[in-house]
């Protein structure tokens, strides 16, 4: 896929450089996401994915509560299997579908426990077979846990690729395709956790702050039709 004109390094926007040391520039000081914080914490594989399965679907201090509770708990896969799943929704309540999460994150346990030992495989393919495992989950795991270089697009990520004119896609999968073909490697990890702040703080998905936007004259605003 070539780079779609408009913003990469685009006709009407700004180049992808400029953007991202922008960004970076006026997010400093600024809270990292909640999975990023139990990721500077301590670098471990097990509980970024107890932390990422936990955070789908839920504010990043709702997550960060419940995963730390969690995690104190059960700091093991083992750990973790040995809990109920009605134990294990009452600790991460109130998450969003926290049952639901429960019995995945009791599920994906004892997959790890039975298939490799306790341990978090780095293999995508085989992240992606672990119950309540997505590619969004699979990559930051990989991203933060194993320092492996792959481009987690969530909702933030999705959306403001596309507003940038850095994609024209439907779908967080076509982003992350898409952007493979697009973003230099060196901005694959550290391009989520910018855009995720980005979006939690100013390009919110309805009515983004476009008045006090760092990158307002870079950026093209596609899709954007109502702003503040």
């Amino acid at each position: 896929m070539s780079p779609p004109t408009g913003g990469f390094p685009g006709e009407t926007g700004g180049s992808l450089e400029e953007i991202v040391a922008t960004l970076r520039e006026f997010l400093k000081g600024s809270p990292l996401p909640s999975v990023s914080e139990v990721a500077q914490r301590k670098a471990d594989p097990f509980r970024i994915l107890v932390s990422t399965m936990i955070s789908l679907r839920t504010k990043d201090e709702v997550t960060a509560t419940a995963s730390e509770r969690l995690l104190a708990r059960a700091p093991t896969a083992q750990a973790l299997l040995r809990l109920e799943s009605k134990e294990i929704a009452e600790l991460i309540y109130p998450a969003g579908f926290y049952n639901t999460k429960a019995k995945n994150l009791k599920a994906m346990a004892e997959a790890l426990v039975s298939l490799y030992g306790g341990r978090v495989p780095e293999a995508m393919e085989q992240l992606l077979a672990l119950p309540g495992v997505g590619r969004k989950t699979a990559n930051l795991v990989r991203n933060l846990g194993y320092d492996l270089e792959g481009i987690c697009v969530d909702t933030h990520v999705h959306r403001i690729s596309n507003r940038l004119g850095w994609v024209q896609t439907k779908t967080p999968e076509q982003t992350e395709s898409a952007l493979e073909t697009v973003l230099p490697r060196k901005y694959w990890i550290p391009i989520n956790e910018l855009l995720v702040r980005f979006g939690q703080t100013l390009c919110t998905p309805l009515s983004p702050f476009c008045s006090r936007c760092p990158i307002r004259t870079l950026c093209p605003r596609i899709g954007v039709e109502r702003s503040r």
